[in-house]
C-alpha cells in the first residue's frame, strides 16, 4: 500500500537496483516513459529474472495532495535560515536599487552635473534591467545546478561594483584637474565609468543573485509561501531605509568615494551570510537543461501574468527613481530628498510583509489586485496635487510605499502558482526577462517632467 508519506528532505523513493523511482513512472510524460522504458519496467509488466517471470507490483494512485503538500517543510530551522539568507541577498540587491533616487540626485548635482536626468537615469535603469533580464540564463542553470556557484560569482560582482563606484569618481576628479583641456573627453570617460561599474557589473551581479535567492525560498514553503516571500522581500525596504540615511551622513563627512566603500563593506557582510545560508532543498540534476526556455509561454496563464507584472514594474519604478529629485526640484532641501526615499521604503516594509500574510488567506492574485488599485488612488489623490506641498509629498511617499510593496513580494509567488517547484527558477527568470524591459521606458525622457507633461 502506498502511504503518500515522503520525507521533506527527499522527494522521491529510489529503486536501488537501477536508480529509477518506480512510484513516479506512471506520472511521467509519454516521451519520458519511453526513455525510462529502456532501463525500467512499468507496473503490471513482467521482467525476466532467475528463469522466472516476475510481475512488477501495481501501485495505488497517490493522493491529490502528494506533490503539493507532503514535500514542503513549511517551517523549521533550515527553512527559516534560508529565508534569512535570502533576505540578506535581496537587501544587497534591492536595498541598493531602492537607493537609486539618492545616487541619481547626488550625481546630477556633482560628478554628472553636465548630464540631464534622463541620461543619468540610463545608468541605474540599465542596472535594474540587467538584474532581471540576466535571469533568462540564470534560472535554468539554477534548476539544473543549484545556487552555490551562481551566488558566489554574483556576490563578487556586486561587491566590486560598489567598491569601484567610488573609484570612478576619483578618476573623474583627477581628469578634471585645473588646466585640463580635454573637458569633453573627461565627461565621456566619467559617464562611461559609472555606466560600466554600476549598470553592467552591478546588473550582472544582481542577476546571478536574484533568481537563486527568490527560488530557494519557494523550495521550502507552499501554503505559507506568501508570508515567507513577503518577509524575504522586506529586505529591499530595510536597505532602502538604512542606505539613504547612511549616505546622507557619510557624503559630507568622508566624501563620495569612501561612502561607497563603506557601503560595499556592508554589502560584503550581507552577501557572505547569504552564501552560507541559502540552500536548495531539491537536488541538482546533472545533465539538466541549462538553456533559456521560452516555451513556458505556451501556458497562457503565465503569459498574461508576465504582461501584468511588466506593466506593474513599468509604473512603480518611476517614483522610486525620481522622488528625491522631484522633492529637490520643488524647493525641498537635499537632506529632505534623501529622507523622502527612506520614508517611501519604510512604508514599503509593511507593504511587503502584511500583504504576504493576507495573500495566504484570500489568494495571492486577489491581494495584488487590491494593492495595485491602492497605488492608482495614491498617485491621483496625493502625488498629482502635491507640487510644493511637503505634507502631501510625505503622505504620498508613505501610502505609495505601502501599496507598492507587494510588487516584488507577491509577484514571484503568483508565478510560483503556475509551475512545479523544480521548474520555479526557470519560470521566474523567464518571466522577469520580459518584465525587465518595463524597467527601461520610464527613463526614455527625463523622469517626472515627462510624466507630468
Amino acid at each position: 500500500m502506498y502511504s503518500g508519506q515522503i520525507p521533506a528532505e527527499d522527494t522521491c523513493l529510489t529503486n536501488h537496483s537501477n536508480g529509477t523511482d518506480p512510484s513516479r513512472i506512471p506520472y511521467q510524460r509519454a516521451d519520458e516513459k519511453a526513455e525510462l522504458g529502456k532501463t525500467a519496467r512499468l507496473p503490471g509488466e513482467k521482467y525476466q529474472g532467475m528463469n522466472q517471470d516476475h510481475e512488477v507490483p501495481k501501485l495505488e494512485s497517490p493522493p491529490a495532495s502528494f506533490d503539493e503538500n507532503s514535500a514542503f517543510p513549511e517551517g523549521g530551522a533550515r527553512a527559516w535560515s534560508v529565508v534569512f539568507g535570502s533576505t540578506c541577498a535581496l537587501t544587497a540587491i534591492f536595498g541598493v536599487i531602492n537607493t537609486t533616487a539618492v545616487f541619481q540626485q547626488y550625481l546630477s548635482s556633482h560628478q554628472l552635473s553636465s548630464y540631464g536626468a534622463g541620461s543619468i537615469g540610463w545608468i541605474f535603469s540599465f542596472g535594474l534591467f540587467l538584474t532581471f533580464f540576466g535571469g533568462v540564463q540564470v534560472g535554468p542553470i539554477f534548476d539544473a545546478r543549484g545556487p552555490r556557484l551562481l551566488m558566489l560569482i554574483g556576490s563578487i560582482l556586486l561587491f566590486l561594483s560598489m567598491m569601484l563606484l567610488g573609484e570612478c569618481a576619483g578618476i573623474a576628479f583627477e581628469l578634471e584637474a585645473p588646466g585640463n583641456e580635454n573637458d569633453m573627453l573627461t565627461g565621456k570617460l566619467e559617464y562611461w565609468h559609472f555606466f560600466t561599474v554600476y549598470g553592467l557589473v552591478g546588473g550582472l551581479g544582481g542577476a546571478l543573485m536574484n533568481t537563486p535567492a527568490v527560488a530557494c525560498v519557494g523550495h521550502y514553503f507552499l501554503a505559507k509561501r506568501g508570508a515567507a516571500m513577503g518577509i524575504a522581500f522586506t529586505s529591499g525596504s530595510i536597505g532602502g531605509v538604512i542606505f539613504p540615511l547612511m549616505l546622507q551622513r557619510l557624503f559630507p563627512l568622508v566624501g563620495f568615494t569612501w561612502s561607497t566603500r563603506i557601503l560595499a563593506l556592508v554589502l560584503l557582510v550581507l552577501l557572505g551570510l547569504a552564501n552560507l545560508l541559502v540552500k536548495s532543498r531539491l537536488p541538482a540534476t546533472p545533465g539538466g537543461r541549462v538553456l533559456p526556455d521560452f516555451s513556458v509561454f505556451n501556458d497562457l496563464s503565465l503569459t498574461f501574468c508576465t504582461l501584468g507584472i511588466f506593466f506593474l514594474e513599468w509604473g512603480l519604478f518611476v517614483p522610486v527613481a525620481y522622488i528625491s529629485s522631484y522633492a529637490v526640484d520643488h524647493g525641498r532641501s537635499t537632506a529632505f530628498g534623501f529622507q523622502i526615499v527612506a520614508i517611501l521604503n519604510a512604508g514599503s516594509f509593511f507593504g511587503r510583509w502584511l500583504p504576504g500574510l493576507v495573500s495566504d488567506k484570500i489568494g495571492r492574485y486577489n491581494t495584488i489586485i487590491i494593492t495595485i488599485v491602492l497605488c492608482i488612488v495614491t498617485i491621483f489623490a496625493l502625488w498629482l496635487p502635491a507640487q510644493d506641498s511637503e505634507v502631501l509629498l510625505i503622505l504620498f511617499a508613505t501610502c505609495f510605499g505601502f501599496s507598492s510593496g507587494s510588487n516584488l513580494g507577491l509577484t514571484p509567488v503568483c508565478v510560483g502558482q503556475l509551475c512545479k517547484t523544480e521548474s520555479y527558477g526557470r519560470y521566474y527568470a523567464t518571466c522577469y526577462t520580459i518584465v525587465s524591459f518595463g524597467c527601461v521606458p520610464f527613463i526614455l525622457k527625463p523622469g517626472l517632467p515627462w510624466f507630468f507633461g
